[in-house]
């Protein structure tokens, strides 16, 4: 089974390095070029026309890998695979509206949360009434599980579009987002195995070999960005791996990064309203090291790291 998951990374790896010359200049050719909002760091201007919806070179090769390696598909990898698809159809829709609209404006947002909400809604419902699932989570260093009972569905809505959003927000600068889920879907590929969810672990292995082969042409400078549809996408996947394994509070642990990214932009928020004063130079976090005289890669680099540490603390957490 370990030299299994080694094929599933490798095997996803090249059909998403093989997806991008061919997706990429498909992009540049229908003017999918993202739009940069004018109120975001200057050197981003520079930035504008490149190509987004970059998310569906490592959907499909994720998609095309699971039909090769998975003949017999367990229910909670499918269910990792329909979530994976139904938020990038989410994000695809709101990246389409911002290029037909020629703004940094898709959906509105309460359009995209009643989206969230709904598809949440369905994974949650769905979960509650799987044997497999149920609706009992494991509390992280505790190591007992609680059975939620009735408040199972509302937490796991909150808990899908909280997800979601947060790695959304990462994705910021080149890289940024695919590098840190890169390590974040590496951790659930060895958490899923060691609790016999083999299944979910080549589910896990092949995200994140596609991201590997998607960072070839995200990172920096980017070729191509992935946009919401490859961010909800991802965190949809993310969500949807977590509550298979019964884990979902631990994504505060090994998503550290994304948890600090919303927080920056909700404390800002706040602080501006209430006070009239900000905390950070900009937010999400990662744009104030940026104002701070941090290039993109070193960015990218102390993000990896910490959550490469936060991954550590995690595995104590069993």
């Amino acid at each position: 089974m370990n030299s299994k998951i080694i094929y599933s990374v490798l095997v996803a790896f090249i059909f998403s390095v093989i997806g991008g010359p061919i997706l990429i200049p498909i992009l540049h050719k229908l003017k999918f070029g993202q739009n940069i909002r004018e109120e975001g760091p200057k050197s981003h201007q520079k930035k504008a026309g490149t190509p987004t919806m970059g998310g569906i070179i490592f959907i499909i090769a994720s998609v095309i890998s699971m039909i090769i390696l998975v003949r017999k598909p367990s229910d909670e990898a499918m269910f990792a695979l329909y979530a994976f698809i139904a938020f990038g159809c989410i994000g695809f829709v709101d990246d389409f509206l911002k290029i037909i609209h020629k703004n940094n404006l898709g959906l509105r947002a309460y359009q995209k949360m009643i989206m969230l909400l709904l598809v949440s809604f369905g994974f949650g419902f769905y979960a509650a009434n799987n044997a497999e699932i149920g609706t009992s989570i494991i509390i992280p260093f505790v190591g007992k599980a609680v059975d939620l009972g009735i408040l199972y569905i509302p937490f796991i809505i909150i808990y899908f579009a909280a997800t979601t959003n947060a790695v959304n927000l990462t994705d910021g600068l080149d890289g940024l987002a695919t590098s840190v889920t890169i390590l974040v879907m590496t951790f659930f590929v060895i958490v899923s195995f060691n609790m016999g969810n083999y299944t979910l672990s080549i589910f896990c292995a092949v995200v994140a070999g596609a991201l590997l082969g998607f960072l070839r042409y995200n990172a920096f400078p980017a070729q191509v960005f992935m946009g919401d549809t490859g961010s909800l996408a991802l965190g949809g996947a993310l969500a949807a791996v977590a509550m298979i394994l019964k884990l979902p509070l631990l994504v505060i642990i090994v998503g550290g990064v994304y948890v600090m990214e919303t927080l920056s932009v909700i404390l800002q928020v706040a602080s501006f309203k209430l006070t009239g004063k900000r905390i950070f130079k900009m937010s999400p976090l990662h744009h104030h090291f940026e104002l701070c005289g941090w290039h993109e890669t070193k960015v990218v680099s102390a993000f990896s790291i910490a959550t490469v540490i936060l991954c550590m603390i995690a595995f104590l957490s069993f």
